[in-house]
C-alpha cells in the first residue's frame, strides 16, 4: 500500500510545541484559578501524535528549550511514537508556556508567555532537510510565521517539502493574542494562502479572513486558490463542509458530551492526513472522501470528551466505536 522508498508515508508537521497550563477548576478566570495542571499542547505537535495515534508515521520540527520543559516535550512525542529528529534545543531561551482557561462551555481563552520563546528562533539553517525531503505530507500552521528568524525557517521548510513532492497542508490556527494586530494577522496568515494543497479553517476563522459574519459557501469559496485541491470548513460540533475543484458538501458531527474542546482541529486534521497519505486522490473520489472525513469528524468529537488534548487523541479502536455507535 505504502509508495516506494523508506518515507512510508511520512508526516511531517512544522511549528510550535509548548506547555498549556490548565486550571483545575473549569468556568474560572485564570485570576481565580486555584490550580494549574502542565497539559503539552501546540496545533502542529498535537497533529503529529493524533496521526501516530492512529498508527500512521509522523515527524515533529520544531526548536524547544534547552529546559526541563523542552526535554519533557521531546519525551511525549518520542512516548508517542512520533519521530524527534528535527528538534534543536537553545540553550538561550525557554520553552513556551501559555496559560488557558476553560470557560463553562468548554471553549479557551489563552495567555502566552514568549518573549521570546525557544520555538520563534528556529533558523532555516537549523532545518532537518533530509526528513522535511522524505515527507509525502508536510503539514503546518500560522504561528510559525509570526516572527523571525523561525518565518524565514518556516518559508523555506514549505518550499523544500514542495520541491521534493510533498502534499502541503495548512491549517492557519488563529491565536489573535500572539500576533501584533488583527490586520496583521490577516496578512500573514494569508501570506502563504495560495501555496497549500489542503487547507482547513474553522468557522470562527473563516469569519475572520473573510471579513463576512456568513458561514456558507460563497464565504468559504472566496478563499479557494487555483492550486488548492482541498478546502475544509469545521463546524464544532455540527461536523464540517468540504470544498474541491469539482464538488462540495457537508459532513455531520457526531454528539458527545464535550469536556474541552482543545486539540480537537488537530485531532480532525491528523486523521484527514493519516487517511490520504498513502494516496492523494482520495481527495477527488467523493465517496471515498466523505467517508476520510466521517472517520475524521468522529476524531474531532472523541478528542472533545476528555481534558486536555494528547490524552484525549484517539485510536483507530476508539473511532471505529464511535462510528459503530452510529451516534
Amino acid at each position: 500500500m505504502a509508495p516506494n522508498g523508506s518515507s512510508d508515508g511520512l508526516i511531517v508537521s512544522f511549528g510550535e510545541m509548548l506547555i498549556d497550563f490548565v486550571p483545575t477548576v473549569s468556568g474560572v478566570s485564570l485570576a481565580e484559578a486555584p490550580g494549574f495542571l502542565k497539559a503539552p499542547g501546540g496545533a502542529p505537535a498535537n497533529v503529529a501524535i493524533a496521526v501516530a495515534r492512529l498508527g500512521g508515521k509522523a515527524a515533529f520540527i520544531g526548536k524547544l528549550g534547552e529546559d526541563e520543559f523542552g526535554h519533557m516535550l521531546a519525551g511525549i512525542l518520542k512516548e508517542n511514537g512520533v519521530s524527534a529528529d528535527g528538534i534543536p534545543f537553545d540553550k538561550g531561551a525557554r520553552t513556551a508556556l501559555a496559560f488557558v482557561t476553560l470557560r463553562a462551555d468548554g471553549e479557551r481563552e489563552f495567555m502566552f508567555y514568549r518573549n521570546p520563546s525557544a520555538d520563534m528562533l528556529l533558523t532555516p539553517d537549523e532545518l532537518n532537510l533530509e526528513l522535511i525531503r522524505s515527507a509525502k505530507v508536510f503539514h503546518y500552521g500560522s504561528i510559525s510565521l509570526i516572527v523571525e528568524p523561525c518565518r524565514s525557517a518556516h518559508l523555506k521548510a514549505m518550499q523544500v517539502a514542495k520541491d521534493a513532492g510533498a502534499l502541503l497542508s495548512y491549517d492557519p490556527n488563529l491565536r489573535l493574542p500572539l500576533w501584533p494586530s488583527a490586520d496583521e494577522a490577516r496578512k500573514q496568515i494569508m501570506s502563504i494562502w495560495d501555496k497549500a494543497d489542503v487547507i482547513k479553517v474553522s468557522d470562527v476563522e473563516l469569519e475572520f479572513l473573510t471579513g463576512s459574519d456568513k458561514i456558507d459557501d460563497a464565504s468559504a469559496m472566496s478563499l479557494w486558490h487555483d492550486n488548492l485541491k482541498l478546502l475544509l470548513v469545521t463546524l464544532g460540533e455540527k461536523g464540517c463542509r468540504y470544498y474541491t475543484k469539482n464538488f462540495h458538501g457537508s459532513i455531520d458531527g457526531y454528539h458527545v458530551e464535550a469536556v474541552d474542546t482543545t486539540g480537537a482541529g488537530d485531532s480532525f486534521v491528523g486523521a484527514l492526513l493519516c487517511k490520504i497519505v498513502h494516496d492523494h486522490d482520495i481527495i477527488e473520489d467523493e465517496p471515498r472522501l466523505k467517508e476520510v472525513l466521517k472517520f475524521s469528524c468522529a476524531c474531532g468529537a472523541i478528542t472533545t470528551t476528555k481534558k486536555g488534548a494528547i490524552p484525549a487523541l484517539p485510536t483507530e479502536k476508539d473511532v471505529i466505536a464511535l462510528l459503530k455507535g452510529g451516534k
